[in-house]
């Protein structure tokens, strides 16, 4: 199988952006109160509501001591850039000026990102006619509450489609399509033909029926492992 993700997308509000990202991609998060000057620019973290915030910039600088160090810098407009997503980098991002004689004085609302990471894995690394094969999709999402709050609050949903941009849906007998009520997991079943090689089922997250981002998922039956490539 190999993989293939789709553009960012976002949807802003006055202090509040939404981002949709695929895992292994890169993403720019954008800073709505920067100043023209990034040196008074900080960036915080959060990737559950209760736990501590995680410096990643403070005052322009980059925190050498944080986990995605490497993976991190500040952009031209003081936006924070994040190579190589994973589903370890969803959740809540601040940014945040800080001006006065010694940076200690916050100006301004806070300008809060919302990382949503769309991922795809499948139960089978060998791939061939004749085998059962699942795919799971889940959208990591900041714990605001559950899945279901999500969907009302944001109008988001996740759906399988094929390769011409078809739903898929419980209806279809070839296709055992199942969510979770508790996480934003999706899950397709199938039972692989031979005409399957090269065929494409895609995941999409929309919001309000827009696409925000997809994965899809190609079926390559070499009877080799499977193979992830991103093609962005």
């Amino acid at each position: 199988l190999s993989v293939k993700c789709s553009s960012v997308s976002g949807i802003s509000g006055v202090d509040e952006t939404h981002v949709f990202i695929s895992s292994g991609e890169n993403v720019s998060l954008p800073c709505n109160n920067a100043l023209p000057d990034c040196n008074s620019t900080t960036w915080n973290y959060n990737r559950f509501r209760d736990s501590a915030a995680v410096e990643l910039i403070a005052l322009g600088i980059k925190k050498k001591d944080t986990e995605s160090h490497e993976r991190l810098s500040l952009g031209s407009d003081c936006s924070l850039n994040i190579n190589n997503i994973t589903t370890e980098d969803y959740g809540s991002y601040i940014c945040q000026q800080w001006t006065g004689v010694n940076r200690n004085q916050k100006l301004g609302s806070d300008a809060r990102v919302y990382l949503h990471v769309l991922h795809v894995s499948s139960s089978q690394t060998e791939i061939s006619a004749g085998l059962s094969v699942t795919l799971f999709c889940q959208l990591y999402s900041y714990p605001r509450g559950s899945c279901g709050d999500l969907i009302r609050s944001e109008g988001i949903q996740l759906f399988w489609v094929n390769q011409t941009g078809v739903k898929l849906t419980r209806s279809d007998s070839r296709y055992q399509i199942s969510s979770s009520s508790d996480y934003c997991i999706i899950t397709l079943n199938t039972t692989l033909l031979n005409e399957d090689d090269n065929r494409e089922w895609r995941c999409e997250v929309t919001q309000r029926d827009q696409v925000k981002t997809s994965v899809t998922y190609t079926v390559k039956s070499s009877g080799e492992k499977t193979s992830h490539q991103s093609v962005c």
